[in-house]
């Protein structure tokens, strides 16, 4: 017999949304029908016998590594796909399937885009403490190789490599701490919501989540399938991560075009005309990155904010796709990212002379001023004067003293040297004692504190990691225990 034409809706919708879907939710779909059925049976509500042939056939599509079948019609969705292959796995007919005793579409849906997000979301943080890692550890190497800093894209005050990249660390420890927060709120269970107010069928909805790693239970049944407010919070931490990233980018793109660090070679591609050049495209394909990400985000809040609070396709089934693909994109982000930074070495970083002529250290200088009971503004004003007049490597006691004239009091020989030191010398910094600041001893300790905190984020990794890991244990045991007796 032939299989009838699509439909519109089925050619122009069904399939392609099929298409997307199937290879993420088929397993996950088995998955989640093997604990479910485990509990049906070990609560009583399905004979032993039926509930025994059910966990043979979901073993058995567990087991087929056959790719999906495509889309003709015969069924809606993955969901009736499901149903369609069990039947056919375990001999009967689909009207003899047990599989959908006090369960909906709605809460199946819901927690397999729960466990889906929280497995994507395990390798991003994977990926984020990586690069967090190889951050700090570029840091610590060069914590003593000073740059000039910018601000408004304009020479600002004198800084390390080591420093940027530890701040860019401290970024990135918060957005680890954020995505294990929101792996957290992801890892429970809206499992026997059903449609959305439950059942009056004695089921277990705690022993269904334990099976599949879940840490609880959705509190409220409305919410379990018709919240959305942890599918937002997937798309817009990974936007607000991967915009940290692009600008850290944009910055690196300066570095490279001063020759201040080396092009690492694996990270660039030729030019189509000019043989010499190497360009670095992937910090360009880096911000793009983070623009598709804030897109996947804006299109996620636009669906969810049309939806009705109620289960809704815009709220739910519709961003999936979105959400997926900003998860794969924020892995490959920061594995590249990561990547950048390990390759990285200081290539001819700013010289003394270039950074004192770009003015950077006229701050240190005014603040050598005012250790020697000299007011700020008037610190500043004697300064300012000076710049006006030459640049630092030609400022003399006697021109210092002459600008201080009628701003402030006589300046001893102390405080005259104190300020032609600082404005000559930018490595200075590296002396500087400040906690936060560019001290090379201080980016040092910097770093040491954000690798704990790296590690306490990734002993929260490995502790859902586990539960996961014995979850799985655990569901294969009962269900093959199930199916033995």
């Amino acid at each position: 017999m032939s299989t009838p034409a699509l439909t519109t809706y089925q050619r122009h919708h069904l399939a392609p949304t099929y298409d997307h879907h199937v290879g993420h939710l088929y397993p996950a779909m088995v998955r989640a029908s093997q604990a479910h059925v485990v509990m049906l049976t070990e609560q009583g509500l399905i004979p032993a016998e039926r509930g025994a042939r059910l966990l043979r056939g979901l073993a058995e599509l567990r087991a087929d590594s056959t790719a999906a079948p495509a889309y003709d019609g015969t069924f809606e969705d993955t969901y009736y796909l499901l149903e369609k292959r069990l039947a056919a796995a375990c001999g009967i007919p689909t009207s003899d399937l047990d599989v959908q005793m006090a369960r909906s579409r709605n809460d199946l849906d819901a927690g397999v885009f729960r466990m889906l997000l929280r497995d994507q979301l395990l390798g991003v943080l994977d990926r984020v403490l990586a690069t967090g890692r190889t951050a700090l550890d570029s840091a610590d190497r060069y914590a003593d190789v000073v740059i000039t800093g910018y601000t408004h894209r304009r020479p600002a005050q004198p800084t390390t490599i080591g420093h940027a990249l530890a701040g860019y660390a401290e970024a990135l420890a918060g957005e680890a701490t954020a995505y294990a927060d929101l792996i957290d709120q992801l890892n429970v269970s809206p499992l026997g919501s059903c449609a959305f107010a439950g059942t009056d069928l004695e089921i277990s909805p705690a022993r269904v989540a334990e099976l599949l790693g879940f840490a609880g239970l959705v509190t409220n049944s409305y919410e379990a399938v018709a919240g959305a407010d942890h599918l937002v919070r997937v798309g817009t931490l990974n936007a607000q991560a991967l915009a940290t990233g692009a600008r850290l980018a944009r910055t690196l793109m300066d570095w490279l075009s001063w020759n201040w660090v080396t092009t690492p070679g694996d990270f660039t591609q030729g030019s189509s005309i000019m043989p010499q050049k190497r360009n670095p495209v992937v910090l360009e394909h880096l911000v793009s990155y983070a623009g598709q990400a804030a897109a996947d985000a804006a299109s996620v809040l636009n669906n969810v904010g049309a939806a009705w609070w109620e289960d809704s396709n815009n709220a739910t089934t519709d961003v999936q796709v979105r959400l997926w693909e900003s998860n794969d994109r924020a892995e490959r982000f920061f594995a590249l990212v990561g990547g950048f930074l390990a390759e990285i070495a200081p290539l001819s970083p700013p010289t003394r002379e270039e950074i004192v002529a770009s003015g950077a250290t006229t701050t240190a200088a005014a603040d050598a001023l005012t250790r020697h009971g000299v007011p700020f503004r008037a610190a500043h004003s004697v300064v300012g004067q000076l710049v006006r007049a030459g640049a630092p490597d030609t400022w003399t006691a006697e021109g210092v003293r002459a600008a201080a004239d009628g701003l402030t009091g006589p300046l001893d020989d102390a405080a005259v040297d104190d300020l032609i030191a600082a404005a000559v010398r930018p490595d200075l910094v590296l002396n500087r004692a400040q906690a936060d600041g560019p001290g090379a001893a201080a980016v040092r300790a910097q770093v040491d504190r954000l690798r704990g905190a790296f590690a306490g984020t990734a002993d929260r990794l490995a502790a859902v990691r586990d539960r996961l890991g014995r979850a799985d244990a655990a569901l294969d045991a009962v269900a093959a225990e199930l199916v033995a007796r």
